[in-house]
């Protein structure tokens, strides 16, 4: 039967997510409009910002963390332009997205000491090949794949590499080890439900140190710059952005910021996010017609949750219906994924939302496939 009750809020796209839930425009009363990024407020917004970050995501004092252009391809792009060449990389991909930054590194920047691990969509490469002695590139999840890294036990304490992390559907949701990570990236749309244009990048003192040792040979665009005569650009990490950066989102990713804090914080966004999966994971269960694309079980992202229907004509179809009952917006697979669902559950969705969207893809199987 056709379900009654819709979810309150249908926003189920993995970028840019669902606001928060309670958000209004009035989230936005204070912000700094009309106003220079460079002036004493503009510049106490950023700063506000990046320590509210800090606090939020238990970044380690001594890593230097920054708000920077393009989002978190920008702010990746930017570390791996930065950063990389020294020694050898071991890069990993499993996903659309490890995949494009392994051809930037081959392609772009054409780093001939260059050893490539991926793996099908749905399975993790083997981590346990990255070695401690050359840098390590790599996504904690895969955004349009659905699987995540389980745990940092592969990544070596005692490493002399750098690794760079792709942490943007991760950060906010998940535990990232930050002793394990040299370099983690994220954008603001992503976990926290923020507007698009600005990417974050937490360096730990490690790559801090290889920034002011190591120049690359290539040419380096304004936007990826952190150095200027040798030393490090410190105003970038107090709020003093490379370009413009919007006041309106930066205010809007305060407020986030600030409801995290008052439901408690990262564990408070962690338990949201692992209940989200667990209310998709007993609707699996229970339902014949759809699996995870996630082969294994510890590798599921409680994220971009990436789901493959029995028929791989029919994700188009039912994400198609259920957009024009309004019941789940943007939930089709990314477009060079395997034909599927992708149904973010980042802690911004609530969990009643995804137990009222539940009944309504079965509903929309059964329509799909009796026409």
């Amino acid at each position: 039967m056709r379900p009654t009750n819709r979810p309150r809020n249908p926003c189920f796209s993995s970028g840019p997510c669902a606001k928060r839930p309670g958000w209004t425009l009035d989230g936005l009363a204070g912000a700094a409009l009309g106003r220079s990024h460079r002036s004493a407020a503009g510049k106490a917004k950023l700063a506000e910002l990046i320590e509210r970050t800090r606090a939020v995501l238990g970044i380690p004092a001594d890593y230097r963390l920054g708000i920077v252009p393009a989002s978190d391809t920008g702010a990746f792009e930017l570390a791996l332009w930065s950063l990389l060449g020294p020694r050898g990389v071991d890069a990993f991909a499993w996903e659309s997205f490890g995949e494009t930054w392994i051809a930037d590194i081959a392609g772009q920047l054409k780093l001939a000491d260059v050893r490539t691990f991926e793996a099908l969509y749905g399975r993790l490469p083997d981590l346990g090949r990255a070695a401690p002695d050359r840098d390590i590139v790599f996504a904690w999840n895969g955004t349009t794949s659905g699987v995540r890294v389980p745990h940092a036990d592969w990544i070596a304490g005692d490493r002399s590499g750098l690794t760079l992390c792709d942490a943007t559907s991760a950060a906010f949701a998940m535990d990232l080890p930050w002793p394990k990570l040299d370099v983690a990236t994220w954008s603001w749309q992503k976990a926290l439900g923020g507007e698009a244009q600005h990417g974050m990048v937490a360096l730990s003192p490690r790559a801090v140190e290889r920034l002011t040792s190591h120049k690359p040979p290539w040419p380096m665009p304004k936007i990826f710059r952190l150095i200027q005569d040798g030393a490090l650009i410190e105003g970038v990490f107090r709020g003093e952005t490379i370009n413009t950066p919007s006041m309106l989102a930066v205010e809007d990713h305060l407020d986030a910021l600030k409801w995290a804090e008052r439901i408690g914080g990262l564990p408070a966004l962690i338990a949201r996010s692992e209940a989200n999966l667990r209310a998709i994971e007993e609707w699996v269960a229970r339902t014949p017609w759809i699996d995870f694309l996630a082969e294994d079980a510890a590798t599921r992202s409680c994220t971009s949750v990436c789901l493959k229907v029995s028929d791989s004509a029919l994700p188009k179809k039912l994400a198609a219906l259920l957009e024009a009952e309004d019941v789940a917006y943007d939930i089709d697979a990314y477009r060079h994924a395997p034909p599927g669902l992708r149904i973010w559950a980042g802690a911004t969705i609530e969990t009643d939302d995804l137990h009222r969207l539940f009944p309504w893809l079965d509903w929309a199987f059964a329509q799909v496939t009796a026409s």
